[in-house]
């Protein structure tokens, strides 16, 4: 009974959010004003180093006052993008959770495609401790192509650092953009020593973005983390990802059939440690008191597969709200 309630909340929360699988960008920005101030896309819900035909990596569009924000950059970002009628030339920012490939490895191709369209404002790049660094070497990489151009012998080669803006953020750290205001803390992704080097080096950082009409929080990837819960506290949309542990143990042991299993069992005590898994999302939520919460962040699930409703299930035990289960592209 628990679990039909929760399916049906969830359906009267979809049905109340405009859907489309296509458009121009000024229609998500109509849809956008529509939705209070802000618009949340679900670019690519698939989580960890294993490809997926069916769902893209890591990376989220958000909508506000006529922006266009990418929050995490996974591998085809930019072709989901296209998807929704936006070119990389549109973008005004990129939020980075941390520095994982999947999280980060389609920002050299936006940076890239960005610099061939000329593009007339500076992109910013938010993220933590370490993403100057990254941006730094994916601007360095640029260089070749940059000066080569386009092949025009005395053409003027512009300098793709020109185009670019990197803020480093920290825990408690806050922006102001757009009539939104961004803050963020540190999660429990990693678990460096306090105090240490790597601890001073990098950070995973959730973000809470309080838009004019709603609040949206993403936790990115992590462990059960009070911070989190703190940052969501009454959100009405949490974002979070989630981790079917034996799911993604089984699809890494598939794709790596001579991987040492030493190396297996720390990859599986990273999932558990340094991700939620459904009853931590489920916990979490209630705790925080948000009104609703998208799943995403998935193993091998394809979109709209049955087991879908385990998970529900699972985080519907412990959270009274609707929760729903994203695919790629999907708004609310």
């Amino acid at each position: 009974m628990r679990l039909i309630q929760i399916l049906l909340a969830s359906a009267v929360a979809l049905a109340a959010i405009p859907a489309h699988s296509q458009g121009q960008s000024n229609a998500l920005a109509e849809t956008a004003e529509q939705a209070d101030g802000g618009l949340w896309v679900t670019l690519g819900t698939r989580g960890g180093p294993v490809a997926s035909p069916t769902r893209s990596q890591p990376a989220n569009l958000l909508v506000v006052a006529g922006k266009n924000y990418l929050v995490d950059a996974g591998d085809g970002s930019a072709g989901q993008l296209a998807k929704k009628g936006l070119q990389t030339v549109a973008l005004e920012g990129v939020f980075i959770s941390h520095l994982h490939f999947d999280h980060t490895g389609g920002l050299p191709a936006i940076l890239g495609l960005r610099f061939q369209t000329n593009p007339k404002n500076k992109l910013k790049v938010f993220g933590p401790p370490g993403t100057k660094e990254l941006v730094d070497g994916l601007v360095m990489s640029m260089i070749p192509g940059a000066t080569a151009n386009y092949g025009v012998e005395g053409a003027p080669a512009a300098n793709p650092r020109d185009q670019v803006e990197v803020v480093e953020l920290r825990d408690g750290g806050t922006v102001t953009l757009d009539g939104m205001e961004v803050s963020v803390r540190k999660i429990s992704h990693y678990s460096f020593k306090p105090g240490g080097d790597m601890a001073r080096r990098f950070e995973s950082l959730s973000y809470r973005f309080d838009l004019p009409g709603r609040s949206i929080v993403y936790t990115g990837d992590t462990g059960p983390s009070k911070a989190v819960e703190e940052l969501a506290k009454d959100a009405d949309l949490l974002v979070a990802e989630m981790m079917d542990v034996e799911m993604m143990v089984g699809l890494v042991r598939l794709a790596n059939p001579g991987m040492p299993e030493k190396a297996v069992m720390g990859v599986e005590t990273h999932l558990r440690k340094h991700h939620l898994l459904p009853k931590d999302v489920g916990e979490m939520a209630a705790r925080a008191g948000v009104k609703a919460v998208v799943v995403t962040h998935f193993a091998g699930i394809e979109p709209n597969d049955p087991h879908h409703m385990s998970y529900l299930k699972s985080v519907s035990e412990y959270y009274q709200g609707p929760v729903i289960v994203a695919n790629d592209m999907d708004e609310y």
